[in-house]
């Protein structure tokens, strides 16, 4: 019993999930492809950018990089290696690993699109082991150069090929272990590192910043590697629209096609469903490309004050440094809006982009005008127009929210007939994506509960946690 808990004492602080430090440009131990064939190039060179907390939607505006240099992965290349019969072994484990059969491999590359990275991004990478894709937990370095699927999510690591999942764990419970080849680099920072969640719709185009003249932003459509990109000047400023009474997933999406990234802070996203009340900064304020704005929701959401409010925060907007998260399982939510009818804009001028709380945004500082920064849409053709909103959201969507946020910003919604919502220590889960009704007030909703978080995507799996040793006696 005594060493029981001696042990239990020892394990209560130590982080549950252990994360391998993967390095730009130093080559895999297991990889799925001969990394000297030159299927893909990182870019060491490339500055690691802030991004407030440690969720990023797929299509976060200037969330991934480009440069005008030749394609940073061959995906012709790795497409013929994947279907050449020598190789049947090796396809049929990559393709497990992303939930797909080998029949499936060269339509799932011609949708992939490369990019570089511009945070150091969780993933679940795979290594080729005995003839099996071996999972694990590792952090990829700013400037590796990745394949992303159609939501926005790492799906590849170029150099090695070897197929990439999300990273399902507690992003502000890790430990990441560096080697001798993979020593910590310059700029890490463990508060900085992002996991990308899946975007709440299908991407038509991804708005990029270049990693090496960060004021010229690269439209790029999905499934093309390079030749068929647009720019725009990152620097143009770009009005923050009136979102007021919309859902979250609305706000987001419109904020996106606009090159805004949204702000929040808690366990995760908000619901699809719950009611924008105030932006911060308000409506009619003009950004740059990238940078950040702070959403206030009421209803629907699974964190938030008693009143049913939530308040994301951007980075530095309180003080204090963005957490990150405990990420439950990506689902599709139901509206719940609340009563509360949109409340006035949260204090401050402005909301500072992923580079750190100056206010810049992705494509570092410089003067001010409006201009595309769009994830999807129709191709601008020049540089400085803005292409109309994508497909309407698929059926995936971000996680919900599990830790309350310091601040709200919307009123307490009016009595209702129905009965008071039970509460649990687990969050709500919401199980339909159907669009808010156009007409008439929101009513409030009881929310389902559920006994903890679902998986964030069929076919990932999930870390292998290190838990600690019980204490109870």
């Amino acid at each position: 019993m005594v060493l029981v808990l001696a042990l239990g004492a020892c394990d209560r602080g130590t982080p549950l999930f252990l994360v391998k430090a993967v390095a730009a440009g130093v080559p895999s131990l297991a990889p799925f492809f001969d990394e000297n064939q030159g299927l893909g190039r990182d870019d060491p060179q490339v500055t690691a950018q802030r991004a407030p907390g440690g969720l990023q939607q797929g299509d976060t505006p200037g969330l991934y990089g480009g440069s005008e240099q030749p394609t940073v992965c061959d995906v012709v290349r790795l497409k013929k290696f994947l279907t050449d019969p020598a190789n049947d072994r090796k396809a049929q484990a990559w393709a497990t690993a992303l939930s797909i059969t080998t029949a499936e491999i060269p339509g799932y590359l011609d949708r992939l699109t490369p990019v570089l990275l511009r945070h150091d991004t969780l993933v679940k990478n795979h290594d080729y082991k005995k003839g099996k894709a071996t999972p694990f937990n590792a952090l990829l370095q700013t400037g590796i150069a990745i394949l992303v699927d159609e939501q926005g999510l790492p799906a590849v690591k170029c150099s090695c090929g070897n197929p990439l999942r999300p990273f399902d764990g507690d992003t502000n419970r890790i430990k990441v272990e560096f080697d001798n080849r993979n020593e910590a680099w310059k700029g890490y920072q463990k508060s900085s590192v992002v996991a990308v969640r899946p975007a709440t719709r299908k991407v038509e185009r991804l708005a990029l910043v270049d990693v090496h003249e960060p004021d010229r932003g690269i439209t790029r459509p999905v499934g093309t590697t390079g030749e068929k990109d647009t720019a725009f000047d990152t620097r143009e400023r770009r009005a923050v629209p009136d979102l007021a009474g919309a859902t979250f997933g609305q706000a987001s999406r419109e904020l996106a096609d606009k090159g805004l990234a949204v702000a929040f802070e808690g366990g995760g996203l908000p619901p699809d469903g719950a009611r924008v009340t105030a932006s911060d900064p308000p409506a009619g304020t003009e950004l740059r490309f990238g940078e950040y704005v702070t959403l206030s929701v009421a209803g629907g959401s699974s964190g938030g004050s008693s009143d049913g409010t939530t308040t994301s925060t951007p980075p530095g907007g309180s003080g204090s440094s963005p957490s990150t998260r405990d990420p439950s399982a990506s689902t599709t939510p139901t509206p719940t809006p609340s009563g509360s009818s949109p409340s006035g804009p949260s204090s401050g001028s402005g909301s500072p982009g992923p580079s750190g709380p100056t206010g810049s945004g992705p494509g570092g500082s410089g003067p001010s005008s409006s201009a595309p920064g769009p994830t999807s849409g129709h191709p601008s053709g020049t540089s400085s127009t803005a292409p109309p909103a994508s497909d309407p959201p698929t059926s995936s969507s971000p996680p919900a929210t599990t830790k309350s946020p310091t601040t709200s910003s919307a009123p307490p919604p009016p009595p209702s007939s129905s009965p008071p919502t039970q509460t649990t220590s687990s969050p709500p889960t919401v199980t339909s994506s159907a669009p808010p009704p156009g007409t008439g007030g929101p009513t409030a909703s009881r929310p389902e509960t559920t006994s903890g978080p679902a998986t964030g995507r069929p076919g990932t799996g999930a870390p292998s946690p290190v838990t600690p040793a019980s204490t109870s006696a």
